[in-house]
């Protein structure tokens, strides 16, 4: 079994199931910040600027803040 070459990059989920589990693992996985951040600049099409500048922290707050939720996204949707 273990040489047996098993290639998934053809596979694709409906595009329901995957917008399920996007907001799956947003509501899910993220932390609260990471949350508001993520969905701040995708969602509510803000900038990162505009984000901190709410929030009162720093843009490389912000912007730390988008690339973790961003990485944990990838992570928890990879599986």
């Amino acid at each position: 079994m273990k040489n047996i070459p098993c290639d998934y990059s053809d596979v694709r989920l409906p595009r329901a199931v995957q917008l399920r589990r996007v907001e799956h693992v947003i509501r899910e996985e993220l932390t609260e910040l990471q949350r508001q951040v993520l969905l701040a600049v995708y969602y509510g099409g803000q900038s990162q600027a505009e984000v901190a500048r709410e929030r009162g922290v720093s843009r490389s707050t912000v912007c730390r803040t988008l690339r973790r939720a961003e990485t944990r996204l990838r992570r928890f949707l990879r599986y």
